[in-house]
């Protein structure tokens, strides 16, 4: 029945042969049907030698670099003979407060502290190196506070591994101290607890997702068959993709948290295609259709659907490789992977085990849910809310538009900002220990790093580059300060020259700092020797050059993104206003989403409730990331929810019945997968690392947007306005596979009729 109009049903008549005329979808769907056991097994063994494919090969560590300048120099300083240890420092203090306690010189206990640190150090030549102390350099003590600092021995690439028995051995004299602060705090041990902290955190998202995401998928189906199916198709398809990135991590950057990522995103997206499938089967068996006539049904709606939803998800995935930037390269090719082997594994695997298990797909039923989910129904609240939004569309569309505009206003005061130290959670010990150390012994960060190569760098001309170079200080303002000092590696081949910068690294301030060095500093000096080359990397060279690429490439990615998804959609619907419309509307519901972004990380709203320190921006790669993600995702439900509309209208429904019913009957899949993907997101906002947070947080807000302010208001809306002149039979055309005339008997395939309610009584089958 068409809400709100003249009581029609539709009926598919058909028989199980291969219909010659039908898209490839559908005689994928209906050959993997008909030869199930093989459509089965087969993608079992694909997915076994994907996982041979992947122990065998082994994933490589390819190194991510900044982008332009500083990336040339980072190359240059991962060579062998670059490569310099990590610095560790142990602060020694007395825990009173500095105006009662006693100072260094006053205080034995203090001295008798450096001296066993010394000592535990020293008898450590395996783990620390270059140790200084305020026995030989007096600059180390300040008031009450005491430092010892030390290189970390050993390859550099295992300096997270070495640090740890001077780790041990700083926390063991702590012990015999509980009235000092002894703590130790660096590179390496700040790289280990990142490394733990970040490998836990995936590790509780992985464990969490799946059982979270089977609750959930009981409570949609009521089986626990049919519960099962979404989490077998998706988890069968991330273990492939995550196997098969053994391939591409040999020439991209591919490591832990690209794999976390393809993790949820396979999830998010195969148990949302296995949803589109198996509510469609479920809608036509109560219908009176057989298991085989209800796939091919499936395979004609919601199949076609999936398939246009997963090439715009890889659509926008693939905008990421526009950038040039390294961090991007290896997560977009993990989640294009992933994504085509779930499109893949719903057009041959689903439809194949549907077929297996028949009916048995009810089987297994939860008490209390079994019996009210097994028919797919209309939703009645969300079909009440489409038929008041296209009665009065203006009205409803336009004040859900600018609540959302509201919700996106903060984005104009985004500032993309790397959290640092911030990034981690200031509870954690080695977060507390640099903090302490910064406060008593204030510095600059960490300098900008000159690296220097070419012929004859010990040479005059070098130093006398140099040495002037020193004397540029006072001609930058502060700009660029002192002391400026200069190492050589690998017998005079790589010269690095570290020049402190203004500001605290990140700020405008820095920025400042190094177009003055890059700009004229550095000309001026180095740039007038003939022979040589240089480039300057550090952190905010890093970052301003990552910030630039950023700025120059977006467009770019924004132009790829929407206009070839502009152009699929309108292939798809054969209308320019469909896509028009998609692609406002998602670009609405992202802005929103970066708009509460700011608002929560920025601006430090629920910082308490959610546990991070806010620090005045935003993880640079994020929005560009949560974009690309965000519009292939939500095209999930729009390409699903018009499909349903244009089979509504094509079957003789009105404009105005067919938007409404077309969201009613899609209202269970949508909120199902919603609910799911939330739930999934949501996850990442109970982590330690401020970016997963962000993360976690923005996209189950444009989720949840989507799915209900998008979905509800604004979709219907814009549809309505449009009217009977958008589904148009002149402008959309049919498909090969389905006529409008009622044929005098079956034929092979499809055909389809529209009669009264009346006059189908007899019929064997109704949607």
């Amino acid at each position: 029945m068409v809400p709100g109009g003249a009581r029609h049903r539709v009926f598919y008549v058909m028989d199980t042969t291969q219909p010659t005329g039908a898209p490839i979808v559908e005689r994928v769907a209906g050959w993997s049907a008909r030869h199930r056991k093989t459509a089965v097994f087969g993608w079992l063994l694909l997915v076994v030698a994907a996982v041979v494919i992947g122990q065998r090969l082994g994933t490589h560590n390819v190194n991510s670099y900044d982008p332009g300048q500083a990336g040339r120099a980072e190359r240059v300083l991962d060579r062998p003979v670059v490569q310099q240890p990590a610095s560790e420092s142990v602060l020694i203090q007395g825990r009173s407060h500095p105006g009662a306690g006693q100072t260094y010189a006053h205080d034995p206990e203090m001295q008798q502290a450096v001296r066993q640190v010394v000592a535990a150090l020293r008898a450590l030549p395996k783990a620390a190196t270059d140790i200084r102390s305020p026995l030989t350099s007096p600059g180390l003590v300040t008031g009450r506070s005491a430092l010892v600092t030390f290189d970390v021995a050993g390859p550099p690439g295992h300096d997270d591994q070495a640090v740890v028995p001077a780790l041990n051995a700083v926390a063991a004299i702590q012990a015999h101290h509980p009235g000092l602060k002894v703590e130790e705090a660096g590179g390496a041990s700040l790289d280990r607890a990142t490394g733990s902290i970040t490998g836990q955190d995936f590790r509780k998202a992985e464990v969490t997702s799946i059982p979270v995401s089977l609750v959930l998928l009981l409570v949609v189906f009521g089986a626990l068959i049919a519960a099962g199916i979404p989490l077998l198709l998706a988890g069968t398809a991330v273990i492939s993709a995550i196997s098969l990135l053994a391939i591409p991590s040999r020439w991209l950057p591919v490591d832990s948290t690209t794999s976390s990522i393809v993790l949820l995103v396979g999830m998010a997206v195969g148990i949302d295609y296995s949803l589109f499938y198996l509510r469609r089967m479920r809608e036509e068996r109560a219908a009176g259709h057989s298991t085989q006539q209800a796939l091919r049904i499936a395979a004609h709606t919601s199949g076609r659907a999936i398939v246009v939803s997963g090439l715009t998800v890889m659509i926008a995935l693939a905008g990421l490789f526009l950038t040039g930037i390294d961090v991007f390269s290896g997560v977009a090719i993990g989640t294009i992977m992933v994504v085509g082997v779930a499109v893949l594994g719903s057009l041959t695997f689903l439809p194949a085990i549907l077929s297996m298990l028949g009916k048995w797909t009810d089987r297994g039923r939860i008490p209390f849910l079994g019996r009210r989910r097994t028919a797919a129904a209309e939703s009645r609240f969300w079909g009440t809310l489409a038929r008041a939004v296209v009665r009065r569309p203006l009205i409803w569309g336009g004040t859900a538009a600018v609540a959302l505009l509201a919700l996106a206003a903060p984005v104009l005061s985004l500032n993309l900002e790397s959290p640092g130290i911030h990034s981690l959670p200031a509870d954690v010990p080695v977060v507390r220990s640099l903090m302490d150390i910064s406060q008593a012994f204030p510095g600059g960060p960490a300098p900008a790093e000159v690296v220097v190569t070419g012929s004859d760098l010990g040479g005059r001309p070098v130093s006398e580059a140099v040495a002037a170079l020193h004397g540029q200080v006072a001609a930058t303002h502060g700009a660029i300060r002192e002391p400026i000092t200069t190492a050589m590696f690998g017998h005079d081949q790589v010269l690095i020259v570290s020049v402190p910068l203004a500001g605290n690294g990140t700020d405008a301030a820095s920025n400042s700092a190094l177009t003055t060095l890059r700009d004229h500093a550095l000309p001026a000096t180095l740039g007038k020797v003939p022979g040589i080359s240089y480039a300057v990397a550090g952190l905010t060279a890093g970052n301003h050059d990552f910030n630039a690429q950023l700025a120059k490439t977006v467009p770019w990615v924004f132009v790829f993104v929407l206009g070839l998804a502009f152009l699929l959609l309108m292939a798809s619907f054969r209308s320019v206003y469909i896509p028009a419309l998609s692609i406002g509307l998602n670009l609405l519901s992202v802005g929103a989403a970066y708009g509460l972004m700011v608002l929560i990380f920025q601006d430090g709203h629920l910082s308490g409730p959610l546990g991070f320190t806010p620090y005045g921006g935003i993880t640079p790669w994020l929005p560009l990331f949560m974009f690309v993600l965000l519009f292939g995702l939500s095209m999930d439900y729009h390409v699903f929810i018009l499909s349903r509309i244009r089979e509504l209208r094509l079957a003789g429904a009105s404009a105005r019945e067919a938007v409404t019913a077309g969201i009613a009957r899609s209202a269970g899949v949508v909120t199902s997968a919603a609910v799911i993907m939330v739930a999934v997101f949501s996850i990442f906002a109970t982590l330690s690392l401020i970016e997963f947070k962000m993360f976690g947080v923005a996209m189950a807000a444009a989720v949840l947007i989507d799915a209900t302010i998008v979905r509800g208001v604004l979709l219907p809306a814009g549809l309505a306005l449009r009217g009977d002149r958008l589904w148009s039979r002149r402008s959309y055309g049919e498909t090969a596979s389905i006529t409008v005339s009622e044929p005098p008997r079956p034929t092979n395939g499809w055909s389809r009729t529209r009669e009264t309610a009346d006059s189908m009584s007899s019929a064997r089958s109704t949607e």
